[in-house]
């Protein structure tokens, strides 16, 4: 456990587009994870935006009821875009799709660019490399993306355990 004032090791930065649907249904089942395993201290992690559309609101309803629906609550999370402090402060930062991957890439300073990646590099199977948008479609869009999430997080939660075991 980390001490109090120290550094978490691990600090991670979720990203979409407009930060209301995947980027913090994401952050949610992170977060729901990292406090079953009891990791909270040592891992931070944040959402935010490509584009600020809808800095300040919470996640979209849809993706509220979907998370709801497997015993995630992110109706705390509000909506932010990406800032250029965002770089030097996260140790990984990690797309939804490729067009969010190229925009991260373009609008960070060359030392940090080797830190974003896209979440989707983290799932064991062949779901794909990108969490499609479920915006515009219906509840079974949100359910489909949440399997991807859950996928590329416990992916991901093996790499944080090498990680956080290496302490």
């Amino acid at each position: 456990m980390a001490a109090p004032g120290d550094r978490p090791r691990n600090r991670i930065l979720l990203v979409c587009m407009g930060n209301i649907c995947r980027s913090p249904m994401a952050q949610g089942m992170l977060r729901h994870r990292l406090r079953e395993l009891q990791w909270q201290e040592q891992v931070v992690i944040d959402s935010a935006g490509t584009h600020g559309y809808h800095a300040g609101s919470a996640p979209d309803e849809r993706a509220q009821m979907a998370t709801a629906r497997r015993g995630i609550d992110i109706s705390d999370l509000r909506a932010r875009a990406v800032a250029a402090e965002d770089f030097p402060c996260y140790d990984l930062i990690l797309a939804m799709d490729e067009a969010n991957l190229g925009y991260l890439r373009a609008a960070a300073a060359a030392e940090h660019r080797r830190k974003i990646h896209l979440f989707m590099e983290y799932a064991t199977g062949d779901a794909g490399r990108s969490v499609p948008d479920p915006y515009y479609g219906g509840p079974i869009g949100f359910e489909r993306v949440l399997d991807m999430l859950e996928e590329a997080t416990e992916g991901l939660l093996l790499r944080l355990r090498a990680e956080l075991e290496e302490l």
